[in-house]
């Protein structure tokens, strides 16, 4: 039996699930399905893999990754498998799914598309969702409660409720660091200090962009998924996973999600259904189609310049001797840049793991032939060849 250790709070958990349910992979969902025993032993196995350094990015770890709190993967033989993507190639491999491949291969347009979309929720999307939680629905979301009643299990008893104000307290904290900026003496009336949206010194406020990207961005699926069931057509990919993972995050945060039902009807029913598992029955072709246009642009304008100035800073503060990156390093004001998105300031960390995403795409595009280059450039509305490199 395979295990996966994750929660419903989670963009990337929620992704990892609607992966293994469309391969049909059987698993246990912990900690919230399991007993306490059940999930100290699992606990116990990711907490040993990680100390060991034997926790697998599927097919090999790189140094530039970073383990995340949730989720992992416990294999059917025993070893601890993360990163949702990851994942997806090794179902691919490991477990293929009966309706088709998770990352389309036989188009290599289709191919480099599909990995783009991907890694572009992964990351500026959970800034977008992170944000609709505990900021536009600060007042609104139970997500600590929710938490600890996944983890009742896990916790000793009595220590349920104040296991969920910490956590909410600790994601409230993090906001700046997940590109969450709030303006100065921002306030939210009848909200305690320890919930409300911080701003930080030194850093412009962010909000009005991260609602103006996640607002283009619902705009962009509408056009998609009015015209076929699934980004890439009749079916599911890694791609409609990652959307899916991280946009579902607000489904349940009730302020966020009112205002995604007004935004993008057409988007708010497609996560419902794969919610509820339509995605795992529909078989068909996949294709890269002109309506995806208004998507890739949105992607061009904020994933990849966020990705590019990320990569040059981390080159800056590796030549300086920097070895300091990631959330560490943003709570000691460490390896810190300033860049532009949208014509509007930020400052952020330099984060390891998006260099890795970004070397990623580069070799992925520099692997392309001229014509598929071109391709791909054509469907974007602009040359990328500048962008990647």
């Amino acid at each position: 039996m395979n295990f996966l250790w994750g929660s419903e709070l989670s963009p990337f958990a929620l992704k990892l699930r609607a992966l293994c349910d469309y391969a049909h992979l059987e698993y246990r969902w912990l900690p919230a399905d399991g007993g306490r025993l059940e999930n100290y032993r699992a606990s116990l196995k990711i907490e040993r893999a990680k100390r060991k350094g034997t926790v697998l990015r599927y097919p090999q770890l790189s140094p530039l990754d970073e383990y995340p709190l949730v989720p992992f993967l416990i294999e059917d033989g025993g070893r601890v498998l993360y990163d949702s993507s990851a994942l997806a190639h090794w179902l691919d491999d490991c477990h293929p799914p009966a309706l088709g491949p998770l990352f389309p291969h036989a188009d290599d347009a289709l191919a480099f598309v599909t990995q783009l979309i991907d890694e572009s929720f992964d990351e500026i999307g959970l800034y977008l969702v992170h944000h609709n939680r505990w900021v536009m629905s600060a007042r609104t979301n139970n997500a600590g409660q929710r938490l600890a009643h996944e983890f009742r299990n896990v916790l000793l008893p009595g220590t349920l409720d104040a296991f969920g104000r910490r956590f909410a307290r600790r994601q409230v904290r993090r906001l700046p660091y997940l590109f969450s900026v709030a303006p100065p003496d921002f306030t939210v009336p009848d909200l305690p200090d320890e919930l409300t949206p911080p701003a930080r010194a030194g850093f412009p406020a962010t909000h009005r962009l991260l609602e103006r990207i996640w607002e283009q961005l619902l705009d962009a699926m509408e056009t998609v998924l009015r015209a076929q069931p699934f980004l890439f057509g009749e079916r599911f990919t890694v791609a409609d996973a990652s959307a899916y993972g991280q946009l579902s995050m607000n489904l349940k945060d009730p302020t966020a999600a009112d205002r995604l039902r007004q935004l993008a009807p057409t988007t708010y029913a497609w996560l419902c259904d794969i919610r509820d598992g339509g995605h795992v029955q529909r078989a068909g072709a996949v294709k890269l189609s002109g309506q995806l246009g208004p998507l890739l642009r949105c992607i061009v304008q904020t994933f990849v310049p966020l990705m590019r100035q990320n990569a040059a800073a981390y080159e800056v503060e590796r030549v300086r001797g920097e070895t300091l990156f990631n959330e560490p390093a943003f709570n000691r004001g460490r390896a810190l840049y300033d860049g532009v998105l949208l014509d509007q300031p930020f400052r952020s960390v330099v984060k390891t793991f998006q260099v890795r995403v970004w070397h990623e795409l580069i070799a992925a595009w520099n692997a392309l032939a001229p014509a598929t280059k071109a391709k791909v450039s054509t469907l974007a509305g602009s040359d990328l060849t500048d962008l990647f490199s």
